[in-house]
């Protein structure tokens, strides 16, 4: 038997990318079009002077604190002297924290306590993270229309944040 090696086929095979190309066509706008886009926000959270002494105590007397619960907010300055309270809004789907009042209580505050900006917020264990971040919303800032032109003001931006008795 005589075998024969023979050369290997030279010839260059067309590649057909016509259909990978419509698929490309087609996909690109698709996927960009179903692309989310998603807006994440940082807010600076400061925490509590733990160190002692003399001028500890002194701004402790001074300082503003929400309590976050379950059934509303109360609002304290200094300390232990209750301003306000804030009971739970009615709604269609039941009761609600009334964030509305919050930010309406808390400019009310602004106008007495106009060089504050440090507040602290205290919630129980069972208030859950998007009330803690409403609320933080809530205190921090308020819109207001001047002139046509929404202005974000500010309320108490220097937020510490704790756990409530």
């Amino acid at each position: 038997m005589d075998f024969k090696i023979k050369p290997p086929n030279t010839d260059a095979a067309d590649l057909d990318v016509t259909s990978f190309m419509n698929l490309m066509i087609v996909l690109v706008p698709v996927l960009l079009l179903t692309l989310t886009f998603t807006e994440v926000a940082v807010l600076d959270i400061h925490l509590p002077d733990l160190t002692g002494g003399a001028s500890n105590s002194e701004t402790s007397e001074s300082q503003l604190v929400v309590e976050i619960e379950k059934d509303g907010f109360q609002v304290f300055y200094p300390e232990d002297v209750l301003i306000q309270k804030v009971p739970l809004a009615e709604t269609e789907d039941g009761k609600e924290l009334d964030f509305a009042r919050l930010s309406a209580v808390m400019k009310e505050v602004k106008k007495q306590l106009a060089d504050n900006k440090k507040i602290l917020l205290l919630s129980k264990p069972s208030v859950d993270y998007q009330s803690l971040i409403s609320t933080m919303d809530a205190v921090r800032s308020y819109d207001m229309v001047i002139s046509t032109n929404l202005v974000e003001v500010e309320l108490f931006p220097e937020i510490s944040l704790g756990d409530a008795k």
